[in-house]
Order: C-alpha cells, then sequence, then structure tokens
C-alpha cells in the first residue's frame, strides 16, 4: 500500500487509477450499482479509494477530481470516435491516435493533449465511454456486371444484320475504384481539417503568449507597488520615531527610544540594518 499522501496538492496517476477503479468498480456493480443514491455511491468510492491508494484525500476531493476526469476521458472518447471514422484503409493505430490527438486538442476546453491513457483503459468498456462508431454504412455494388434478361435462341429468331447498333450503358464503377476515389476524398478532407487544426493551434498558441506577457506585466507592477508602499510605511515609521517626545517617559522608555533613534539615524548613514551597537552615537545629544 502506498504512503498516506497529504490532504490537497496536485493529484499523482497512482491516485487517479484507484479513482477510475473504486469508480467503475462500484458504481458498475451488476446487484447495487443502480439502485444506490448519489451519496452513498460516493461513500463507497471513497472507502475503495483510500484502500486502493493509501491516500486521505476528502469524499468532496474526490468527486471534484473525478469530474474533471470525465471531462477528460468524454472528450477523448469523442476524439477518438472522430479518428476512427476518418481514418483510411492501410493506416494504422499510431496514424489513428495521432489523429485523436489533433481532433481532442482542436475542441479546446482543458489540456491540449490527453494523457490519461490508463484511466482510459480502465474505463472504456463502460457505457458512458464505449465509442459508437458514426461512419456511413457500406453499400456493395448491387449492379450486376452482366445483362442477365434472357433472349430468344439465334435458331428461333432472325438474324439483326439490318438493325442499328445501340451501344450498352457505361459499366458500373467497380468496388475497389469507388473504395479508391472514396480514399482520395477522404485523405483531401483529412489534410483540409489538419491545416486548420493547425492553423487554430499556432492562433491558440500566440494568445496565450500574449496573456502570459500581459499577466506577467500586470504581476510586476503590482510588485513595484507592493515594494513602494512597504518603503513608504517603513519611512513613515521611522519619521514617527525620531519625532517621538520622551520627555515625559520613564528612563527605561527613553533608552529604549533612545536605541532605536540610533538605529534609524545609522541605517540612514551607513545603510545598515542590523541592531545599534555603535559607540560614536552613545552621545546623549542623540
Amino acid at each position: 500500500m502506498a504512503s498516506s499522501i497529504e490532504v490537497g496538492g496536485s493529484w499523482s496517476t497512482n491516485e487517479d487509477i484507484a479513482l477510475c477503479q473504486s469508480w467503475v468498480n462500484i458504481s458498475h456493480d451488476p446487484i447495487t450499482g443502480n439502485e444506490m443514491k448519489f451519496h452513498h455511491m460516493w461513500s463507497k468510492i471513497h472507502g475503495e479509494f483510500c484502500q486502493r491508494s493509501g491516500s486521505i484525500r476528502t469524499e468532496m476531493a474526490l468527486s471534484s477530481r473525478w469530474k474533471l476526469l470525465n471531462k477528460e476521458l468524454g472528450k477523448w472518447r469523442n476524439a477518438l470516435t472522430k479518428a476512427k471514422a476518418n481514418i483510411q484503409s492501410g493506416q494504422n493505430l499510431t496514424d489513428e491516435m495521432v489523429q485523436a490527438q489533433m481532433w481532442f486538442g482542436a475542441m479546446g476546453q482543458g489540456k491540449k493533449s490527453f494523457v490519461h491513457f490508463q484511466c482510459w483503459e480502465i474505463v472504456k468498456d463502460c457505457s458512458r465511454f464505449k465509442i459508437i462508431p458514426t461512419g456511413p454504412p457500406v453499400v456493395m455494388n448491387e449492379t450486376p456486371l452482366h445483362d442477365s434478361t434472357s433472349t430468344d435462341s439465334p435458331l428461333d429468331s432472325p438474324m439483326e444484320t439490318e438493325s442499328p447498333f445501340v451501344p450498352h450503358p457505361p459499366r458500373p464503377i467497380g468496388r475497389k475504384a469507388a473504395k479508391a476515389k472514396r480514399g482520395a476524398t477522404s485523405s483531401n478532407d483529412c489534410v483540409q481539417l489538419l491545416e486548420q487544426i493547425a492553423k487554430s493551434a499556432t492562433l491558440r498558441i500566440e494568445r496565450d503568449l500574449k496573456r502570459d506577457e500581459m499577466d506577467k506585466a500586470r504581476e510586476e507592477a503590482y510588485a513595484l507597488q507592493q515594494q513602494m508602499a512597504q518603503e513608504k510605511d517603513i519611512e513613515d515609521r521611522e519619521m514617527k520615531i525620531m519625532a517621538m517626545d520622551t520627555s515625559h517617559m520613564s528612563p527605561e522608555t527613553k533608552a529604549y527610544w533612545k536605541l532605536r533613534r540610533r538605529d534609524v539615524m545609522r541605517k540612514k548613514l551607513f545603510n545598515d540594518d542590523g541592531p545599534s551597537n555603535t559607540d560614536w552615537l552613545n552621545d546623549e545629544n542623540h
């Protein structure tokens, strides 16, 4: 069992995996999964999660984390669905994953690339995340290659040497040619889609850089303002110390304010913030 993790902080991959496993086991229980109330379900998920991960995160923290994971996993399912519908014959799983990542990034509203692959392997067979093919059904060419209409035997019919020549209708396109044509169209559509995705990604990166520069400028201006306010506050306190009237104070209080004035004077003269230990300022006139 993993060591306990402090409440809060970033979620580890092992915690995400434990959360997905607990969610699948409890919410898809064939006996009680459909009958549990929401709060009771998350109470059981929390119990199993703690046993699996050794974490001490709260039930509310699990529920909030699952909302984020659920959103990312749903986006990945949609991206995979689009990639599977667009993938061409002869392309492999790597091509499909590349297209899925592009679709995922183009959807926006969250991370730009999907990283929770171990969580996906856990939940992909659940009804909520199961991929349903959306492509058009493949229709076989039902047009016969040859005319099957029966004719009279040439022994029973006169020779039609005098009849004009009637051209046959063009032969319907074959299955391989139709498939190649569809592949070429799909390839062009894929190229246009990838170009649009790349353009959108470039615009998004430029927008993010501008936003980061503006945020940095605001942070620097705020830090400068805070520094100026702090320096003014110190200056005001030092002025009060120097202007303090000690004529009515006890000897001990006078000695305290005398040392404070020495520190202020030494800071002004020597830029020294340490405690007072300078003998030349021990003059009663200071």
